[in-house]
């Protein structure tokens, strides 16, 4: 399992719901990433999308304690163990966690890579992803060279696990989420 996310200089994801800044250099490299993969998030993340749809051309899954909610789309479930049952046969590289922050949090010791935009800014915000530069099971294995679009500063980083486990998945031998019967049109983030 991987994650992707994008953090102020003092890892700060969202305020009030929304992403820190909009930034379509990273919305783009998002969208690469996770197009035709297996996303995880929570029903804040999902509801903080156009119209709180999920994403197009990916399997969504939405993790929510709330027992009556649905949405076109999306497989719900209630629990991170229930999650963990429905991502099994995928292999690890095709599911990725998107956020909020508490659904990082439930799932970061099942992660064995993270995908970081790194703004060297900081920004009012509310809520925040652990710092995985002072976590000692994880190390920077990549940074690109520092790109600026209007004004914003940022790195594409890579953090992978220093002891990587195979977790719940079978490495190399998962299948893709593009044969889970997702269609191939273009379009949302």
């Amino acid at each position: 399992m991987y994650l992707i996310v994008a953090t102020g200089k003092d890892w700060a994801i969202g305020k009030d719901g929304g992403l820190l800044v909009e930034n379509p250099v990273d919305m783009k490299f998002f969208r690469e990433t996770t197009m035709g993969k297996v996303v995880i998030m929570g029903r804040k993340t999902l509801e903080s999308f156009p119209g709180g749809t999920p994403l197009k051309n990916r399997v969504n899954i939405v993790l929510t304690r709330n027992e009556d909610f649905e949405r076109e789309g999306a497989i719900i479930a209630h629990s991170p163990d229930e999650v963990r049952k429905l991502v099994k046969d995928y292999g690890e590289d095709q599911v990725f966690i998107i956020g909020g922050e508490q659904i990082y949090r439930a799932f970061l010791k099942d992660c064995t890579k993270a995908y970081v935009t790194r703004m060297r800014q900081t920004f009012p915000a509310d809520t925040w992803f652990p710092d995985l530069d002072q976590d000692p099971e994880w190390e920077l294995a990549e940074k690109s060279e520092e790109m600026e679009w209007n004004g914003l500063k940022f790195t594409f980083c890579t953090y992978e696990r220093k002891f990587a486990f195979s977790g719940i998945f079978r490495v190399g031998a998962g299948k893709s989420a593009d044969r889970a019967g997702q269609s191939q049109t273009d379009g949302q983030k």
